[in-house]
């Protein structure tokens, strides 16, 4: 998978969206500081970790999704679905570097060191982390998919390989 930016995408989102996804996670952010307040900042920073964008993005993902197959004539909700899960995943990996982001602050933060240099170390060991679980997720992944979909006929599944690759056929 090849990591790029496509600012073209900005344009398909209606503007109703992007007013969606930023009063979803401003309502989160405004909750989580309730409760920050309310339990103490420990009860609080667990809600910090919650997706505050990740929901609205999701479910916006699959409309477009579902849009775009509509257009072309083709019904594939499923296709819509794994790309949200797609997104999914890569908000699990960015968790994965928020843990590594909060060690870094809870570390450091009460050493003589500036908060500016205390979260921009923890920014860089989010980078790294989210990078790095990426870089394995993909490592694995291809491996899998080398495994499944270049076996023989013969080898445990007959037709796996060529029931795969017309599955993805169907799905593009």
């Amino acid at each position: 998978m090849k990591i790029k930016i496509n600012l073209a995408a900005l344009g398909r989102s209606k503007w109703y969206e992007y007013l969606l996804r930023f009063a979803f996670g401003g309502a989160v952010t405004a909750l989580t500081g309730v409760i920050a307040k309310r339990w103490g900042p420990e009860v609080g920073g667990l809600f910090l970790a919650f997706p505050a964008i990740f929901p609205a993005a999701a479910t916006l993902l699959e409309k477009h999704e579902e849009q775009k197959k509509l257009r072309t004539g083709k019904t594939k909700i499923l296709r819509a679905r794994e790309i949200a899960g797609v997104d999914a995943a890569g908000a699990a990996m960015g968790s994965i570097g928020l843990i590594a982001f909060g060690a870094v602050v809870w570390g450091w933060v009460a050493t003589d060191h500036p908060v500016a240099i205390v979260l921009g170390v923890a920014t860089l060991g989010w980078l790294l982390t989210a990078v790095t679980v990426w870089a394995i997720h993909e490592t694995i992944w291809r491996r899998l998919r080398m495994k499944l979909f270049s076996a023989p006929r013969h080898a445990g599944h007959p037709g796996l390989a060529r029931q795969s690759s017309e599955n993805r056929r169907s799905d593009e």
